[in-house]
Formats: structure tokens, sequence, C-alpha cells
């Protein structure tokens, strides 16, 4: 409690405004997300029993102790972890990607054991919210019953208005994991043959060697607060988020930074993967391709870095589209309609 890449879970946290949310987590990590005043399980360590068995008297006391009107988990592994001790509360689960795009398709005993757990916390759940109608399929071709599941796009704070696309230091922006599903490599390969563009990748990951070897002449500030990270966007003429489906399966829900940078007003160069066309929409927010492309992908950098009308007209629809589909508030408001009606 609480991952840094988890932004979601305290934005939605902390715009309710009908409903008072607890923080519970398993341990505690080292984390910018991470506070005080959350609720930690086992702060000793000492959680195998619960991973292996499903089942904790100390977290079924601690959670009688707390009596919540609505337990809901991110992601469905922790959702099956919570689901028995949670048992007599309405339990919202939310699936994000991997939970039901890699983890179910792992080989041998783990995946058996995954699959089994996830048709477990499905049977469970009352409701199932997906951040993509992409991971809402998933979720049901994994065995959610379709009654239960809803599509609920992460919200993300709207800045009063979207930054001047003048005075930017950037080209291309991307920010992620150096990871395979995020299509980084794709993203080198496409920056290799425009030569003099002035591009910054924020994150870090096991690809990233790999990145900085290739593109020697591009910025790498590391991985960095959401506070930066937005200064950044605001400093940037696009967004590339080049995602894509990994060799393992693990998918992409529908990637945070693609609608933060449509609210500061930057069009996204992207890929056809997930939910992602579900917040660019080609020709209009930004530019679509095909995943695996890089030259299609330099193609639409290149028309959008050429072409300032062009990027300034998208850059405004993004934000409207931003401001129709995924302002936190709007969101946050509809997550507590959900609670209302669960708990009668």
């Amino acid at each position: 409690m609480l991952s840094g890449s988890e932004t979601f879970v305290r934005n939605h946290g902390r715009h309710l405004t009908r409903w008072t949310p607890e923080y519970l987590g398993a341990i505690r990590v080292d984390s910018p997300l991470s506070d005080v005043d959350d609720v930690i399980a086992f702060p000793d360590g000492g959680f195998l029993p619960l991973r292996l068995t499903g089942r904790s008297a100390a977290l079924r006391a601690l959670l009688r102790e707390l009596r919540p009107d609505v337990v809901h988990a991110h992601f469905a592994g922790d959702g099956y972890l919570i689901s028995h001790a949670a048992a007599g509360t309405p339990l919202v689960v939310t699936v994000h990607g991997h939970d039901v795009t890699r983890q179910p398709a792992a080989p041998g005993p783990r995946g058996l054991r995954y699959r089994r757990n996830l048709r477990t916390v499905f049977r469970r759940a009352d409701l199932i919210l997906a951040v993509s109608s992409f991971i809402a399929d998933r979720a049901i071709a994994c065995g959610a019953d379709p009654a239960k599941v809803r599509v609920h796009h992460t919200g993300v704070p709207l800045p009063a208005a979207p930054a001047p696309d003048s005075g930017t230091d950037t080209d291309v922006l991307f920010v992620g994991r150096f990871i395979d599903k995020k299509g980084v490599t794709d993203l080198a390969a496409a920056l290799s043959t425009m030569p003099g563009v002035r591009a910054a990748f924020l994150g870090s990951g096991p690809l990233e060697a790999a990145i900085r070897r290739r593109l020697p002449h591009a910025v790498f500030p590391g991985a960095q607060p959401s506070s930066v990270v937005a200064e950044w966007m605001a400093r940037a003429k696009v967004l590339a988020a080049p995602s894509r489906t990994a060799a393992d399966g693990d998918t992409e829900g529908l990637p945070t930074t693609v609608v933060e940078a449509m609210a500061l007003g930057r069009p996204v160069v992207a890929t056809r993967h997930s939910g992602i066309p579900e917040a660019v929409v080609h020709g209009s927010t930004g530019l679509l391709g095909p995943e695996r492309d890089p030259d299609t992908l330099a193609a639409n950098l290149r028309d959008l870095l050429a072409d300032d009308g062009l990027r300034e007209r998208m850059g405004k629809q993004a934000r409207a589209y931003a401001e129709e589909h995924f302002d936190l508030r709007r969101q946050s408001a509809r997550l507590e309609d959900l609670y209302d009606g669960l708990a009668g």
C-alpha cells in the first residue's frame, strides 16, 4: 500500500463527496503514494498464509473493526485475497489489464491456480468494474457474469485550462515503464528515423539501457511523481503511447497517462490497443496506428509535429473529450452512485 503507479486509487478516493474512504493494504511499500493513515493488515509481513489459502482470521477481524459499507478492491488478485474476509459486505472489484490478460494465460500450476482464484472472486464480487470495454470483454471471457460487469473509466484531474502549445521544449514525450507492453522499443525505432526530434522518456524499467543506446540524444529524467509528469506533459507537443500486447499476453487497460495528456490539451499518437481507442479518437483527439508498427508511428508523429494548426486543433478536441468522458470529479460521482446501489 500503495504502489507509486496507482495514482488512480488516491485520486478517486480524494474526490468522493458522499462516501469516506479508508485505505487498507497487506503491507506498506516505499512509495510517494504511501500514507501514514493507511491501515496495514500485516505490518511485520507474514501474509504468506493469506496468499496460499485466501483466508486470514486477522484480516477478517480487521475488517470487522473497520465496518465498511462497501469494500472496493483494485485488481482481481487483491480482490480474491480480501473476498473471503469481506464476506457479508458488498464487494466491488476493478480489473485493470494484466489481471484478466497475462495472468490467466500463465502456464502450468501457477496459471491453473490463478484461473481458479479468478473464478472465485468473480463469483463473490457483487460488482465488477472494468477500465475499458476491451477489459470488460476479457473479464467476461474469463468467467465474469456479464450482469455484474460495468465499464468505469478512470478519471483524471482536469487543470483549469489546457497548457499552451507555445514555448514547448520537448517534441515527443513517453511516460511509463520500460517494458514490452508499453511499446517503448517501437517508439525508439520510430524516433531513430527522425533526427532532430527532441524526445523525453519518463519512467524506468528493464528496457531502459537498450533505449538509451539507441537514442543517445533523448532525455531520461527517470520515474517521476504525478506533479512532475504533468509539468513534462505541459512542455511537450505530443504524447506517444505505442502500447502493444506483450509476448506473454500482458495487455493495457487504458493508460492513465493518455487521458492526463489529453486533459492538458495534448494530442496523443498511439496504437489501436485495448482501451486506447476509447480515448484517442483517430483524426480527432490524436492519431492511431497498428501495434508493432514503427513506420506508421513515425509517420503519425511527423504529421503532428509538422503541422501546428493540426496539433492545436487536436489538442483542443482532446481536452474537450477528456472533460466529457474522463473528468475525475464526474467519474468519482458515478463511482459513488454505484456504491449507493450496493449499500442499499
